[in-house]
């Protein structure tokens, strides 16, 4: 069956019972029809539990994914049928891989997140909030501009992009405000996808209700013709963007096929973002939980050291394990083999492509937090394939467990729960990848692309180079980096597969997202607003007359 059929088989429980579940009232619970509800933003930690945190990434995917969230939930599921109280924290999916070629973000087989459809399509509307917020702001800029512009905001220098929450690579660049006077001052700008922006990133990182406002209030929307920042703040536009925002910001419960409790709010992009769900989600599971199961977007270089190096410094506590989920599907994908032969048995590629996996396992080990390999089990996968992952697992000191959690749920994870239990309980010394009060900017990003990614040096372009000048003398270089580049490598080149050494890593220029609190490292060719593949999910959905939708997944 696919995914979809098995959603749709499924007996959901009352929300309510899912909150109670948690310990949560009906007063800090706010219903959204009878499988999904938003959640008080005043919860406050629970006595007694051991508020736990397991952080699940994993090595660089194939172009379809390798089963993280599928993982995630399965091992949120094992952990609730072992006794340990568990609640998982998840991203929200954006509908521009949905209708693309990614797909969801729900998990899959009998390790799923339900309702899958509301999920992966409009949900809550959060998205949605998000992206009139963002074009709201972007429309009273341009207003602004055209009414008196006060503070000589030069609009050649408007950095503020608006957003869709669609892959559409026709928007990438565009030109506002022709047709004469009162249509505005015409400017070049472009869109970025909603994932992307960074009121998706504030709202992930805010941690209360004045907290978003206040980071609101920070972003930089551009430039005066003197070149110093503008921001919302000096505009006297945050509280209008923060109203429509009010509701977007409490997390939202729903539950597994399992009916573990299951928190998904926010969504930005791993790849060109930071890739985290919310703060306020991972720290409401953490207030409420024994073990809270999180994830970051992609492999462990984009999502997890974001999540190190960004999300931890704000939510206040770093993880008590990692899991790295691995398949041999992309150890073969990156060691050679090609996408439409990697059902078949390829030792030699496997090999190879093992380069990869050690990568990332040093480079967790390297912030000082106990991990395990999960190795996602797939219907090709042979005994020999497994094995040898096992094998090198062991030689580098970290376990390997298999897991089977797309075909048996939670019961097909049992072994990683166990394993990941015992870890929790070690001791951590937890270090991140830079010191961000000491590093400068371009140390930062130096210290992740040498020793994270593993470059022999990083090389900025002009303007790049310019602007780094310029953010020091705006007081910028004690904030973290986020840096945007290809998921598929540990370079800026998504052909480049494996474990490359001795290449260079190109930035050419920087985004600051001060509200957010990071400034956006733009790797390579990367774009903030992906294009559609040749033939998109899209084509492949149906909806009959009684709205049963089928080829979602």
């Amino acid at each position: 069956m696919t995914d979809i059929e098995i959603a749709d088989q499924a007996t959901l429980e009352p929300i309510n019972k899912i909150a109670a579940k948690l310990g949560l009232g009906d007063d800090q619970v706010e219903q959204y029809g009878k499988n999904k509800a938003k959640l008080s933003l005043d919860i406050k930690p629970v006595a007694g539990k051991k508020h736990k945190l397991v952080l699940v990434t994993s090595i660089n995917p194939t172009p379809a994914g390798e089963g993280k969230s599928t993982v995630l939930i399965g091992l949120g599921d094992a952990l609730n049928q072992l006794n340990h109280q568990t609640t998982i924290a998840m991203r929200e999916p954006s509908m521009g891989p949905v209708f693309g070629i990614k797909g969801g973000a729900t998990g899959g087989g009998y390790s799923q997140v339900v309702p899958m459809e509301d999920i992966n399509l409009n949900f809550t509307g959060d998205l949605h909030a998000l992206t009139s917020a963002n074009n709201t702001l972007a429309a009273l800029i341009d207003n602004y501009i055209m009414r008196d512009n006060a503070l000589n905001l030069d609009p050649r220098q408007v950095i503020w992009k608006r957003v869709e929450d669609v892959n559409d690579r026709a928007l990438r660049n565009v030109i506002t405000g022709l047709g004469g006077l009162m249509a505005g001052v015409p400017r070049e700008t472009g869109f970025d996808i909603t994932a992307a922006s960074e009121l998706m990133a504030i709202l992930c990182l805010a941690d209360s209700l004045h907290d978003l406002k206040q980071r609101i209030s920070r972003i930089v929307v551009g430039y005066t013709f003197d070149k110093e920042p503008v921001t919302v703040g000096q505009l006297g536009f945050e509280d209008a963007i923060t109203i429509i925002l009010k509701d977007a910001i409490k997390p939202n419960l729903v539950q597994t096929l399992d009916h573990t409790p299951t928190i998904v709010h926010g969504g930005p992009f791993a790849n060109i973002a930071h890739g985290c769900n919310s703060v306020l989600a991972t720290q409401t599971a953490l207030n409420l939980s024994d073990y809270t199961v999180t994830e970051a977007g992609f492999g462990a270089d984009l999502g997890a050291e974001k999540f190190l190096d960004i999300k931890q410094r704000v939510l206040g506590k770093s993880p008590d394990t990692i899991v790295i989920v691995a398949t041999v599907r992309a150890l073969e994908y990156n060691g050679g083999a090609k996408l439409a032969d990697l059902n078949d048995e390829q030792l030699p590629a496997l090999k190879t492509g093992m380069a990869n996996l050690n990568r990332h396992i040093k480079n967790m080990k390297s912030f000082g937090v106990p991990l395990v390999v999960a190795i996602n089990h797939f219907t090709a996968d042979s005994e020999a394939e497994i094995q040898m992952i096992k094998d090198n697992c062991q030689q580098l000191g970290v376990d390997a467990v298999e897991v089977d959690a797309w075909a048996k749920g939670g019961a097909g994870t049992h072994d990683l729960a166990k394993r990941v239990v015992e870890l929790a309980d070690q001791p951590s010394n937890f270090t991140p990848a830079y010191d961000v009060q000491l590093d400068d900017l371009q140390t930062k990003v130096e210290k992740i692309a040498k020793n994270i990614y593993g470059a022999k040096e990083v090389s900025l372009s002009r303007k790049a180079q310019n602007q780094l000048k310029r953010f020091a003398e705006y007081g910028w270089n004690d904030l973290p980096v986020c840096i945007a580049k290809t998921q598929y490598s540990f370079t800026d080149d998504q052909k480049q597969l494996g474990a490359p050494t001795d290449f260079t890593f190109h930035i050419r220029g920087f985004v600051p997202k001060i509200g957010a609190g990071f400034i956006v490292a733009l790797a390579g060719n990367m774009m903030t607003m992906p294009g559609l593949p040749k033939v998109p999910a899209a084509v492949n959905m149906t909806i009959d007359d009684q709205g049963k939708i089928t080829g979602l997944f």
